[in-house]
C-alpha cells in the first residue's frame, strides 16, 4: 500500500470514529435540560409586604425590604440543586433589584452557583419600564434600565435577559414602538454578546403572530423568543390557542418556559399537554433549556415544583425511548 493511501485510509477511519463518536453522545445526550425559574418561589422569597406598603413602592424606595419571605435569593442556586436536583437557574430581576451593579452581590452569586455546579441562564427583567412607550425619552429610559441587567447577565455568565414587549396605543403603533425599542436595546447587548429575548407576557405579546412579526421588524440576530406554555392571554375577550402560539415562536427561540398551573392524580398537568408541547419545542431544533415555572397555589411552591420536575422527565424518558 502506498504510504499516501494509507494516511487517507487513516485519516477517513479516524473521521469515521470521530462522527461515531459525535452520534454516540447525541443519542446518549437529554433531548432537553431543566432549569428552575425563580418566580416558582417568589412567595418563598417575597412573602407579604411590610404593611402600608406595596412591593412595587419598595422595589423603588427599599428593594431588599420587599423580601419578607423564608429564604433569601442568594440561595437561589442551592435550593435549586439541593433541593430539586437541577443544574440550571433563571433569575428574576426583582429579587435583586438594588443589585444589579452590586459586583460583591454577584460574586457571592456566582460563587454559589458554581460550588453546586450550576449553570446561571438568564435573568428575567420586569418593572423596568416599557420598551415600546409611546414616549420617546420614556422609551429610551426603559433602555437604558434594562441595560444594567445585560451587565449584571454577563457578570453571572448568562447567556440571555428576557424582556417584555410592552406598549400603549393600537395594535400596529405598539408593534412599529415596540420593535425599536427592542432593536436599541439588542444594540446595547452587542458587546457583552448577550441575547434580549421576549417572551408572550400579555397584551399583544401573548398573541404570537404579533410577537413574531415585531421581531421581525427589530431585525436583529441577538434578538429571541422565550415562549411560555401559558401565557396566551391577550385581553379579557382574546386567548391565543398555546399549541400555535408556542409552534410559531420556536423557530426564534433562546429559551423555553414551562409554565404549569395544577397536575391530576396521574401526575399530567391539566391544563397544558406537555407532551404535545415537548414535541412541538423538538421539532423545532430545539436542545437547550426547558424553566420550570410553577404558578399555581392548589400545591405549596416544593410540591409544584417536583411535579412539574417529574413530568418534564418523563416527558423526556418517553420521547428518548
Amino acid at each position: 500500500m502506498q504510504r499516501r493511501d494509507f494516511i487517507g485510509l487513516s485519516a477517513a477511519a479516524i473521521t469515521a470514529g470521530a462522527l461515531d463518536a459525535r452520534s454516540l453522545l447525541a443519542r446518549s445526550a437529554p433531548r432537553f435540560r431543566i432549569s428552575l425559574a425563580q418566580w416558582s418561589l417568589h412567595r418563598t422569597f417575597f412573602g407579604s409586604p411590610p404593611a402600608g406598603t406595596t412591593r412595587g413602592e419598595l422595589l423603588r424606595t427599599d428593594p431588599d425590604r420587599a423580601l419578607q419571605g423564608t429564604a433569601h435569593p442568594l440561595d437561589f442556586p442551592l435550593i435549586a440543586r439541593r433541593d430539586y436536583g437541577l443544574e440550571g437557574v433563571e433569575y428574576v430581576n426583582t429579587f435583586m433589584f438594588g443589585h444589579a451593579d452590586d459586583v460583591g452581590y454577584l460574586d457571592e452569586l456566582n460563587r454559589r452557583a458554581h460550588g453546586e455546579g450550576v449553570t446561571n441562564v438568564l435573568i428575567m427583567c420586569d418593572a423596568e419600564g416599557a420598551l415600546g412607550d409611546p414616549d420617546a425619552a420614556a422609551r429610551a429610559t426603559a433602555i437604558e434600565n434594562h441595560v444594567r441587567w445585560l451587565r449584571a447577565a454577563a457578570h453571572l455568565g448568562c447567556h440571555a435577559i428576557r424582556v417584555n414587549a410592552q406598549s400603549r396605543g393600537a395594535e400596529a403603533e405598539q408593534a412599529v414602538l415596540a420593535a425599536d425599542g427592542l432593536r436599541r436595546l439588542a444594540e446595547r447587548a452587542e458587546p457583552f454578546g448577550l441575547h434580549v429575548i421576549v417572551e408572550n407576557h400579555g397584551g399583544f405579546s401573548s398573541r404570537a403572530s404579533w410577537l413574531v412579526d415585531v421581531l421581525h421588524k427589530a431585525d436583529h440576530p441577538l434578538l429571541g423568543t422565550l415562549p411560555d406554555f401559558g401565557n396566551f392571554t391577550v385581553s379579557e375577550t382574546e386567548r391565543y390557542d398555546a399549541y400555535q402560539g408556542v409552534t410559531e415562536m420556536m423557530p426564534l427561540a433562546r429559551a423555553v418556559s414551562a409554565k404549569s398551573y395544577d397536575f391530576d392524580a396521574t401526575g399530567n398537568e391539566v391544563r397544558v399537554d406537555y407532551r404535545r408541547m415537548m414535541r412541538i419545542v423538538l421539532a423545532a431544533g430545539y436542545r437547550s433549556w426547558v424553566g420550570v415555572e410553577y404558578e399555581g397555589d392548589g400545591l405549596s411552591e416544593p410540591d409544584g415544583i417536583r411535579a412539574t420536575v417529574r413530568l418534564l422527565e418523563t416527558v423526556r424518558e418517553e420521547l428518548d425511548s
